[in-house]
């Protein structure tokens, strides 16, 4: 829990930073790098590891992560100071979530019997788009159990249309007349 909030804090105020200097892509583009970094779990130990001098450690992620905003580079500094490096793919979570609500974007998980083809997918983003009232990016998973339709997570909603759940109703209504 405090993981998540940290990353909040931590996201929102790079978010003010590079909307500030207008660099919001730059950014998310230095947390993407930086992530990725983190997800080696060598990486991450040695950058929290008190065995190692901070001057090693600041000359590892500065090879490792190469051409980056120099505040980007700070902030791995921080991190790794306060021993919060683990948290950085959090940041980067949220920090496109930040990015997506300014530019109006909101993305679904949908699930789906089969696979989506391009086009059905862009026609079920129009779709869910005209439900929430924003451009609907599609993240999406296969699940055969649903046997038809599809289940959308859009922010904090669900919107199941699949055929499991719309047998699944009549066999409880059905049970409830008998």
């Amino acid at each position: 829990m405090a993981r998540r909030v940290y990353a909040k804090r931590y996201a929102q105020a790079i978010f003010e930073i590079a909307l500030k200097a207008n660099e919001l892509d730059r950014w998310q583009s230095d947390l993407q790098k930086i992530a990725c970094l983190s997800e080696d779990a060598t990486i991450v130990a040695f950058g929290e590891s008190p065995k190692f001098h901070f001057d090693d450690k600041v000359r590892l992620f500065s090879e490792r992560l190469g051409d980056i905003n120099p505040l980007a580079l700070n902030l791995v500094y921080l991190l790794i100071v306060r021993g919060r490096l683990s948290i950085v793919g959090d940041i980067a979570d949220e920090y496109q979530r930040l990015l997506d609500a300014y530019y109006g974007i909101e993305r679904a998980e949908v699930t789906t019997a089969i696979p989506l083809t391009d086009e059905n997918r862009l026609k079920l983003g129009k779709r869910l788009g005209a439900v929430v009232g924003k451009k609907v990016l599609i993240k999406p998973e296969v699940d055969s159990s649903l046997i038809g339709g599809f289940v959308a997570r859009i922010g904090g909603k669900l919107i199941d249309g699949s055929i499991r759940s719309k047998l699944l109703a009549l066999g409880r209504e059905l049970a409830g007349k008998t």
